[in-house]
């Protein structure tokens, strides 16, 4: 598995755990329980998420600055 295919399958990971992690929060608020934590749990992922989805929003632009394709 070569570096692109780590940061693709890294990114897929990252929203299965955003995507719980709103679950999560969505029902902490249902129940009334909402603490800070639950609002906070997100944040991680969601920022994780943003920096390896830039990455491969990237790559291709940066293929053709170095002068070929991938």
């Amino acid at each position: 598995m070569n570096g692109n295919n780590r940061f693709r399958q890294i990114h897929r990971w990252l929203s299965v755990a955003f995507t719980a992690a709103v679950i999560v929060n969505i029902i902490a608020v249902l129940q009334e329980k909402s603490t800070v934590w639950g609002g906070f749990l997100a944040l991680l992922p969601l920022c994780l998420l943003m920096l390896t989805g830039l990455y491969l929003f990237l790559l291709p632009y940066a293929a053709r600055w170095r002068g070929r394709w991938e």
